[in-house]
Formats: C-alpha cells, structure tokens, sequence
C-alpha cells in the first residue's frame, strides 16, 4: 500500500515494449548473418569499388607514360646514297 509522502514500490521489472524487443533481436540476428557471410564471401562493395578505382588509376598512369615505338624503315626500302629511287621494281599502275 502507498501513502502519502512515500515513495512508490520499484520491486516490479521495467516494462518492456515487446515489439521493438523483436526488432532488435531480428536486426541482431540479420548483422550476425551479414558479418558470417562477408567473411565467406570477401570485401564489402567500397573495398571492391575501391580497388577498381585505384587498377584504374594505375593503368591510367601506366598508358600515359608509354612510349610509342616507331619502326625503323627497312633497309630494302631505302633509297640509294644519290638520293634518287631504285628502278628494281616497276611502279606501280595508277590508282583511278
């Protein structure tokens, strides 16, 4: 019994709210599965962005830095010391 001027008995628990209880136990159960399976299945979907990004980059760096190799002519080609081109060979018929 409760009388004036003195506090009210508190051996009785909290009162919970059953349906957030539920929620939180599902969403506790759904992180464990989630943390199970990436760390079965690897990186997370940043990690994988993330490393394309930085491939990318790299390739990108690699391809601006190349040097482009120009054949040197062969030496069947070449004209003679005079300057003048070799009658070896028949020129060719025009083109129409």
């Amino acid at each position: 019994m409760v009388r004036y001027g003195e506090p009210p008995d508190l051996s009785m628990g909290n009162v919970i709210n059953l349906g957030r209880a539920r929620k939180r136990k599902q969403q506790a159960a759904e992180k464990q599965r989630a943390d199970e399976n990436a760390i079965r299945h690897g990186r997370t979907r940043a990690e994988r962005k993330r490393e394309r990004m930085e491939q990318a980059r790299l390739q990108a760096t690699i391809e601006g830095a190349r040097l482009e190799l120009v054949p040197a002519p062969a030496p069947d080609d070449a004209d003679d010391a005079t300057g003048e081109a070799t009658d070896d060979e028949p020129d060719a018929p025009p083109s129409r």
